[in-house]
Parts: structure tokens; sequence; C-alpha cells
């Protein structure tokens, strides 16, 4: 079995900007050389996270505001206690997403529905540089 490490960089102004990465990560497996197997990107750090949408703007404002509901940037949280940065939300929201997303693929290709896309979340508030891992694993 081959392993293929790769990395993705990009510039997010952050409070819930939805990236979409799938032409990217296609980019990265056609890369590998790699034709059949799992692909795995991962976002190291606490802020972001890694997610599958049909990406089209009525979802994605939809999704950041689902979000505004679920956790909202408002009220205290103990986190900003602790370090005083004012982004507690923005950790907790990256947590029920989670860092990871894996895909199969066969014959060189991501192995995704037909209106499914693959996205990149940033949750923290303030602009960041981000850079995410994209493992291919396969023969």
């Amino acid at each position: 079995m081959a392993i293929h490490t790769s990395s993705l960089e990009f510039s997010t102004p952050g409070n819930c900007e939805i990236v979409d990465i799938t032409g990217p990560v296609q980019e990265k497996l056609a890369d590998s050389m790699i034709r059949e197997g799992m692909l795995t990107v991962f976002v190291p750090g606490s802020t972001g996270g890694v997610i599958t949408l049909e990406y089209e703007p009525g979802l994605v404002r939809d999704l950041q505001e689902a979000f505004d509901r679920l956790v909202p940037r408002d009220r205290p949280y103990h986190h900003d206690r602790t370090w005083g940065d004012g982004n507690g939300y923005s950790h907790v929201r990256a947590s029920l997403v989670g860092p990871t997303l894996s895909v199969p693929f066969r014959e060189g290709r991501l192995a995704l529905g037909t209106w499914q896309q693959i996205a990149f979340v940033d949750f923290d508030n303030r602009p960041r540089r981000r850079v995410l891992i994209v493992q291919i694993m396969g023969e």
C-alpha cells in the first residue's frame, strides 16, 4: 500500500467562512498517482473543521445561520474567561464538526455524490492562514 501526504494552504477571513476545497483535494489525489483507496483531510488546529455539503450559496448561508443558532457568539464561554481571546464559540463549533474527513476514491476520482463537495469551515473570530493535511492511502 502506498501513502502520499501533502498539504493545502490558503487564507480565510474567519467568522464561519466555508471554503469549497473539492478541486484542490482532487488535484492532490491526481498528483499522488494512487488509483484506489482512502483520502483523509485533517485540520491541525482547534477552530476549523472539514465537512461535506452541497456547496451552493443558499445552503452555505443556511449552515452558517444554523451554527449561529446552535452555538451563539454572544454568550459567555469559559474558554474566553481563561484566554480572553473571544473565540470560545469557535472551539465549540469546531469540536462539534471535527477536524477530519475521510473519502474513498476509485479510478483516481473521489467517490463523492453528484451534489456533494468537500469544504473547510473556519470558525475562528479572525482571519487565518490555514494549512490542511491531505493523506492518501491505497494502490
